[in-house]
């Protein structure tokens, strides 16, 4: 017996799957266009700041997450020590960091974000902020959930893609 309704049914559950297929392609297809359009900006940015760009990182970082050791803000923005000391006295020169004892081990130095530095990124981005914020504009609150769980799940799938190849590096 012929049942016309589960018919339809499933041929409309494979074209629904062939468009969800279509969609996630086309947002893995550009995805490395964003990344590529932000790399862009953070490297033009730190140029007009007197920086390079993973000092740009290493301000973010900062920004984002509070005063760290030189030692802890290497292993944030996946660079060595010595990498880290000649960007923070490139940060330090620039006016976008200072050096501050730590308040519970007064041998150790903290570097943090200093309020020039703060306001000359902030300056810098402010245009993005504007146009994300008119982007966003655009989705309602679940979509907006679903864009944030969506960026959470991709920043920690590059972390983690991050730890497996250094981990893979130090393995040869």
């Amino acid at each position: 017996m012929y049942d016309g309704r589960a018919s339809a049914a499933k041929e409309e559950a494979v074209a629904a799957d062939a468009a969800r297929k279509t969609v996630v392609d086309q947002l893995v297809e550009v995805l490395p266009d964003w990344v590529n359009a932000v790399v862009q900006l953070n490297a033009l940015i730190a140029e007009q700041m007197d920086v390079v760009p993973s000092d740009l990182d290493c301000l973010h970082a900062l920004i984002r997450h509070g005063p760290a050791m030189a030692r802890a803000l290497a292993q944030r923005v996946g660079l060595t020590p010595g990498s880290v000391s000649r960007m923070i006295d490139r940060l330090d020169a620039a006016g976008c960091i200072k050096r501050v004892p730590d308040p519970d081990d007064r041998r150790r130095v903290l570097i943090e974000p200093t309020a020039e530095g703060i306001a000359r990124a902030g300056t810098y981005y402010a245009g993005l902020t504007v146009r994300t914020h008119e982007v966003l504009e655009a989705f309602d609150e679940n979509e907006l959930r679903s864009l944030l769980r969506f960026v959470q799940a991709g920043r920690d799938s590059a972390a983690a893609e991050v730890a497996r190849l250094r981990s893979a590096r130090t393995t040869k």
